[in-house]
């Protein structure tokens, strides 16, 4: 019971917006006195985690990458697109892209997006493209606002997509767990199939806010103009 201490220390360093490696690493520390480890066991721990990992190393690769074809214009390629496009407007686009997103995680394709390989230099882009074609130069706040959609519709799609695939790592975690703690025979695919209902849930509940984005920028749009006129007199 006592190491769940270790995800109170994750939230309130979340809350106080503490680097999160940093938060993590100390909730692991913390896990791990808790736990009984000394500490050359728990940098031991650590130590096999990261070498054990291979995806530690990926941004390696990503980075370079990714600067390269932003440098060639893949952003500028992405809202010249989009322009095209009257249809898709930010909030379709965003939540279009959550639907892909879940549906490919739940069948174990979780490396599909992500916010290196396609929020970053292409969904973010495209969907600033499409409020520019409607409202023209963006305010800030309107800005942030779709950056922070954007994040949060690949967020929730993989998230709550991923454990309907029997073989990611959390479900398999899930059930090592209860399996070793508590002396049960719990079933992969039985948690599967019940965070079906949680995932139906999740796309309904944000894909209706990405759908009702647009009203938003709507109404965001309307006060930069009206901020802008009174400034003018």
């Amino acid at each position: 019971m006592w190491v769940l201490l270790a995800i109170a220390v994750v939230v309130v360093g979340f809350a106080l917006r503490i680097n999160s490696m940093l938060v993590v690493t100390a909730a692991g520390i913390v896990a791990g006195l808790i736990g009984g480890l000394s500490p050359v066991k728990i940098l031991d721990a650590f130590g096999n985690g990261f070498a054990g990992s291979r995806s530690v190393t990926v941004f390696i690769v990503t980075l370079p990458v990714i600067g390269l074809i932003e440098r060639y214009g893949l952003q500028h390629q992405a809202r010249k697109l989009i322009s095209k496009l009257k249809v898709l407007t930010t909030g379709r686009l965003l939540a279009l892209y959550m639907v892909i997103r879940q549906g490919t995680a739940a069948v174990g394709l979780t490396s599909i997006g992500g916010y290196a390989q396609a929020v970053r230099p292409l969904i973010h882009p495209m969907a600033a493209g499409a409020a520019e074609r409607r409202y023209g130069k963006l305010p800030e706040k309107m800005q942030e606002k779709i950056k922070g959609f954007a994040a949060s519709s690949d967020t929730v799609g993989v998230f709550f997509g991923e454990d309907i695939f029997v073989a990611v790592g959390s479900i398999l975690l899930i059930t090592g767990f209860v399996d070793t703690t508590y002396g049960l025979k719990l079933e992969a695919i039985d948690i599967a199939v019940w965070a079906i209902p949680t995932a139906i849930c999740a796309l309904l509940i944000h894909g209706t806010r990405l759908w009702l984005l647009d009203r938003q920028l709507d109404k965001l749009a309307a006060e930069a103009d009206l901020e802008a006129e009174e400034a003018a007199r």
